[in-house]
């Protein structure tokens, strides 16, 4: 079931709000057509995808959802926000809207969530975009890592993260619009969000083997800065996936939609027009 409202927090952003499973999810939604979903990455919200669903809203319905916790949805009741979980929301989603498919645009953690729908309900989906992602699971230290993290934000709170990912995020000399729309959306996320997150990620299959199962439209983006999913494991990457594109994103780091966003919007422009040719 959908739902209109007003986010309390941005008298300019209407919010819409679904039923799904056992949750609300909120999402943002422009244009019309195709459905095309955004889903964020860790810890952020819908506000990674706005100057998406403003410049897109033309070739698509361009929907761009808060995952479970995060944004305007409903809080996580549980201390692991599994990836799978994350598949079928998606998928509830997509659904509900009204399409028995959608193009997926997908970053970091968000990636993660596809590449499990894709496993899981491959026929929710009509193209795949993988940004700034890998398909594998953590390393043992990558766990550990995660685990220390998800201490800390419990007895600091979520804003201890912004500084250290403000680094790992953005490329060196990011521009003002992108530092502070990311401090925003990590000091929204709440902690229970961030600890639930981090455990699923933790937790996650290795996807690596589906890969070659990719049937659909694929495009395999990177920003060229990115430290964390640096564009040669993109490349591999795309490599495995027999449908796949390959774009790297010149001065990005791990966020382009909000650090080269018009590049990033030529490139989903290009390859939708691509598809749909």
């Amino acid at each position: 079931m959908v739902r209109d409202g007003c986010d309390v927090r941005s008298l300019e952003a209407i919010m819409h709000f679904v039923e799904v499973g056992d949750t609300t999810l909120a999402y943002q939604s422009r244009g019309g057509g195709d459905l095309a979903v955004f889903v964020h990455g860790f810890p952020l919200d819908h506000r990674l995808w706005l100057d998406q669903l403003d410049a897109l809203g033309d070739l698509r319905q361009c929907v761009a959802p808060d995952l479970r916790g995060s944004g305007s949805s409903d809080a996580v009741a549980s201390l692991v926000l599994a990836m799978e979980q994350v598949a079928d929301d998606l998928a509830e989603l997509i659904e509900s809207l009204g399409h028995t498919s959608a193009d997926v645009v997908s970053l970091s953690m968000g990636g993660y969530g596809a590449l499990a729908l894709w496993e899981r309900h491959p026929e929710r989906v009509r193209s795949l975009v993988l940004m700034d992602t890998r398909p594998g699971a953590d390393s043992e230290a990558g766990r550990a890592g995660r685990r220390e993290t998800a201490e800390r934000v419990a007895d600091e709170g979520g804003g201890v993260l912004v500084a250290s990912l403000q680094k790992a995020l953005l490329a060196p000399g990011a521009e003002l619009a992108a530092r502070v729309r990311l401090r925003g959306m990590i000091e929204a996320t709440a902690p229970e969000t961030i600890v639930a997150s981090l455990e699923g990620m933790a937790r996650r299959a290795d996807r690596t083997d589906i890969l070659s199962s990719i049937t659909v439209p694929t495009l395999v983006m990177v920003g060229a800065d990115d430290g964390l999913t640096p564009p040669d494991m993109a490349e591999h990457m795309a490599e495995l996936i027999p449908t796949a594109e390959l774009v790297v994103i010149p001065g990005a780091g791990h966020l382009p939609p909000i650090e080269t966003p018009e590049a990033v919007n030529d490139a989903l422009r290009a390859f939708w027009e691509r598809s749909d040719s």
